[in-house]
């Protein structure tokens, strides 16, 4: 298309967009809604009162706008319908590597089971419109496809491979069950075994598998840091700067002007430090306290990123776009570029920083009395790591700290007041569950030396009742302002996983009450009766799993973990867009513009696009920790290992190892002889025969059998074919 034609065709859509008169959505949904049944463009223009021309082309526009995003349906006869009113839904598809789906739809509606023959035809994250078409004899509802609005997959990364002269791909994201076939003239310098990225050139049909080509081959299949590479592409991490975004962080200053200050209040004399990790480098949240007559003032600084990053900017857009930092184990995907992230965002000690300050007013038993919201400039005075801090605080020396007398009177405060805190979040009925993070070590030449575990210490459990504690405050005051805003929410567990728990704890011997809806109260005296039994890994993962995950909401719903009614993300904005958006929403209820509509219009979409994120941030470490688990353990056929059971299903056993925290599973077939039956409620299997049985928690000794990279699979066998005792038909008494 020429520039001119491409120019007039622009002129057009914009003068068709922007026509007043042009009927929203809602009253077009309304219209369709009183006729009663699909009608052609022109009856929907007569009943709407669309006469001109540019109209009637603008009214076209929106009907597909409309079709795209599934509110209506266009027939065969190019007729225009409800979907609703035609049975039809939208959602988004959730594939199974056995050849399955499901669609979650969008209005939170069950499941929609789709058939392999229905689900041939999509792909895992693709958008659809089906209809559902009936249900199961369990009641659950399944359906056909009527239509993809929109596909997810336009890359795939994956090993290609060559068999029979035929090329293909095998996608490394297992929930993408589909081969990419690739002609001969789309290989390029592939071979066979390396992993690659193929553009997908024609989606699959009911008859063909998806067709695509060759665009980048990543290396081999064991090569170091590849399986980084392939979980960021696999999960469509955004990882390249655009140009835009370096050439406006070139801009950013390096260091804070005097102007930014003139405003803002100076703490640069406060104590002010930051308590990270070893390997940190984004100082986003810096902390200090003191004593008081009626308790402590604690005040916590969080790097003031709205200042810098805009919103319409380009970095604000890929910000948002990002959503989060993701941590691997050796590298870090930044949400914000450097120059921000790690240069006049961060704050680094005897600098000075722009930050957005929650002074808390705290009682001696831990009450929040007051809390104060403001713009600050700060500069750290030390910046201490979460070991040294807690060694300290045990009574060691530490040079650096009795230099800073400041700092160290602040620290002992921190200390006192964190008891003060805790006490209170464990009255509450604040859940505490401590998992074990692995920690990777390599050598000289990029390969694993071993894996070890991150200890959670005193100094890690200040800092985190401390950012809790002005995470309340901030949701406090953006709800009592009544401003728009995103909520952390924590919904309360499902009934049917509730029952399971209480017969589960039942059987062990410890109470737990039939309310539909129990109080986190009844759970954390669950956790707490645990601390001190053996089979304290059993009843902590298994309450666990009983749980809901947290997600963003733009409504306030509590949050069930927590014990808090109600929760926000504040502290961390230079790695969580969340943060920013409050961030942002405080300083303007502060300086007193009325954004509220605004904001208001995008809640919705940031809250499920940040949740999204999240998720999508999770699954691509939790895969490249488990591809650098199996490959560590490749060299290790054959060896025995301690381990515990840390899961339980109807194929198997999952085993955890002691010390180096890689776990595998033991299949059905590798246990002693027998027909096993599967207890879902007490999370065991059972020998029909022997009665011996295997249940999470238990320990076990292992031989380590295969190790599948592709898959990312470990397999276990018994290291001694001798079954558990039988079961105690008396051992839930034990422990009454």
């Amino acid at each position: 298309m020429s520039p001119r034609k491409r120019h007039h065709q622009k002129k057009n859509e914009d003068e068709y967009r922007y026509i007043d008169s042009l009927p929203t959505r809602d009253v077009i949904l309304q219209t369709l809604d009183r006729y009663g049944a699909p009608c052609g463009l022109r009856v929907l223009a007569e009943q709407l009162k669309v006469t001109d021309k540019p109209a009637l082309n603008a009214l076209r526009r929106r009907l597909n706008a409309m079709t795209r995003d599934g509110q209506v349906v266009r027939t065969r006869g190019s007729r225009f319908g409800l979907a609703g009113r035609m049975e039809l839904m939208t959602g988004h598809v959730v594939a199974h590597p056995d050849g399955f789906a499901f669609v979650c739809p969008e209005k939170g509606a069950d499941d929609v089971y789709l058939a392999h023959r229905e689900a041939r035809r999509v792909l895992h994250g693709d958008r659809v419109l089906i209809r559902v078409a009936g249900r199961d004899r369990r009641g659950r509802p399944y359906g056909n496809l009527v239509e993809v609005l929109e596909h997810a997959n336009k890359e795939i990364i994956g090993r290609y491979h060559q068999e029979g002269g035929i090329g293909f791909v095998i996608p490394d994201n297992r929930r993408l069950n589909q081969r990419v076939l690739i002609p001969q003239d789309g290989i390029g310098s592939a071979r066979d075994g390396q992993v690659v990225v193929a553009v997908i050139k024609q989606q699959p049909t009911e008859h063909t598998q998806p067709i695509g080509r060759i665009v980048e081959v990543l290396g081999e299949h064991m090569a170091p840091g590849v399986e980084i590479e392939i979980a960021v592409r696999s999960h469509g991490l955004p990882n390249v700067w655009s140009t835009e975004v370096l050439v406006e962080a070139q801009r950013q200053q390096s260091h804070v002007d005097e102007d930014d200050c003139t405003r803002r209040q100076d703490l640069r004399e406060l104590p002010l430090v930051t308590i990270d990790g070893q390997d940190a480098r984004d100082f986003d949240d810096a902390v200090c306290a003191r004593r008081t007559p009626k308790g402590f003032v604690l005040y916590v600084a969080i790097s003031d990123v709205s200042h810098y990053a805009q919103p319409g900017t380009a970095i604000d857009r890929e910000a948002f776009k990002r959503g989060t930092s993701v941590y691997f184990p050796d590298r870090v995907i930044p949400m914000l570029p450097e120059k921000l992230s790690n240069g006049i965002c961060s704050l680094k000690p005897k600098v000075d920083r722009l930050a957005l300050v929650c002074e808390l007013s705290i009682a001696d038993d831990g009450k929040v009395r007051q809390t104060k919201f403001y713009e600050a400039v700060i500069r750290s005075h030390a910046r201490l790591v979460y070991e040294d801090v807690d060694h300290w605080l045990s009574g060691h020396a530490d040079s650096q700290l009795e230099k800073n007398m400041g700092v160290a009177e602040s620290l002992k405060c921190l200390h006192a007041l964190y008891h003060c805190l805790r006490k209170r979040s464990v009255a509450r009925g604040a859940l505490a569950i401590d998992t074990v993070e692995p920690r990777f070590k390599y050598d000289g030449h990029g390969k694993i030396d071993s894996i070890q575990a991150t200890r959670r210490l005193d100094a890690h459990r200040l800092i985190e009742e401390c950012m809790i504690t002005a995470n309340v405050a901030a949701a406090g005051f953006l709800t009592r302002r009544r401003c728009a805003a995103l909520y952390r929410v924590h919904d309360v567990p499902d009934e049917d996983k509730v029952q399971d728990l209480g017969q589960f704890l039942h059987a062990l011997g410890i109470s737990f009450p039939k309310d539909k809806q129990p109080s986190p109260k009844v759970f954390a005296r669950v956790l707490r009766l645990a601390a001190t039994r053996s089979d304290k890994r059993l009843i902590d993962s298994v309450l666990l799993r009983s749980m809901k995950l947290a997600v963003y909401s733009e409504e306030n719903a509590g949050h069930f973990g927590l014990a808090l009614p109600t929760y926000t993300h504040f502290t961390s904005p230079i790695r969580r867009y969340p943060d920013l958006v409050v961030h942002r929403a405080i300083k303007a209820a502060l300086s007193g513009v009325e954004s509220k509509a605004r904001v208001e219009e995008r809640m919705t979409e940031l809250a499920g696009h940040c949740s999204m994120v999240e998720r999508r941030a999770d699954e691509a470490t939790r895969d490249a920790i488990t591809w650098l688990k199996c490959e560590f353990m490749r060299d290790k056929i054959g060896e025995n290992f301690s381990g515990v059971i840390s899961g339980v299903a109807e194929f198997g056993l999952f085993v955890e190892l002691d010390l180096i925290f890689v776990e595998g599973l033991v299949h059905v077939t590798m246990l002693p002889p027998d027909y096993y039956h599967y207890d879902a409620i007490h999370h065991e299997l059972i020998g029909r025969a022997s009665g011996s049985s295997f249940r999470i928690g238990q320990q076990l000794e292992v031989i380590l059998q295969r190790v599948d990279l592709d898959e990312r699979k470990i397999d276990f066998a018994l290291a001694r074919d001798d079954a558990p005792k039988k079961k105690s038909k008396a051992r839930g008494r034990r422990f009454r």
